[in-house]
């Protein structure tokens, strides 16, 4: 396959997001868990979830990711992308993940997902608590929009998904692929 998109999804939001950019781009979909051969492909779209400073299901993709083939990261989590300090902690995370020479010649994206705190696993439940638990006793000039937005959605069912802010990837998929 030349031209892919891939996903690592944990609770639903990502996978929404990467099937709805499959209808748009009439490219194939599929899930980077399942480790698809990616000989021939010339661009991969990989579509990840953020969890504790990684993109879900990156790792398999850039295992199997040609040397010459083009990357575009495109990250779903619950901060706002339109705050420039989320952006900045999300690239330096994919700057961790990401061998310098891909990183190169990578466009990444960001799209705001979503969670439902009544569907999360005991791992996770346990690890926004705490999360949760020091970011109360921080003051509030120490807290960031990041911060404030997992307080603000605490506990509750939240989805921030608009297919619309996939436009900006769309593009870059035609341009690509022109």
């Amino acid at each position: 396959m030349e031209s892919v998109i891939l996903y690592g999804s944990q609770y639903g939001t990502t996978r929404r997001y990467a099937e709805a950019l499959g209808r748009m781009s009439g490219l194939p979909v599929h899930n980077a868990q399942h480790k698809p051969d990616l000989a021939g492909c010339r661009l991969a779209v990989h579509l990840g979830g953020l969890y504790a400073g990684g993109v879900k299901g990156l790792k398999q993709t850039l295992q199997a990711l040609p040397q010459d083939a083009r990357l575009m990261i495109v990250t779903v989590g619950l901060a706002d992308p339109a705050d420039p300090a989320n952006v900045a902690n999300i690239r330096r995370s994919i700057s961790l993940q990401v061998p310098p020479a891909v990183l190169a010649r990578s466009q990444i994206f960001h799209l705001r997902g979503g969670i439902d705190y009544s569907k999360l696993n005991l791992m996770h439940k346990t690890m926004m608590s705490l999360l949760c638990s020091h970011a109360k006793k921080l003051p509030p000039e120490k807290q960031n929009a990041e911060t404030r937005a997992m307080l603000e959605t605490y506990g509750k069912q939240v989805d921030f998904v608009d297919e619309s802010t996939l436009d900006p990837v769309l593009a870059a998929i035609r341009e690509a692929l022109s």
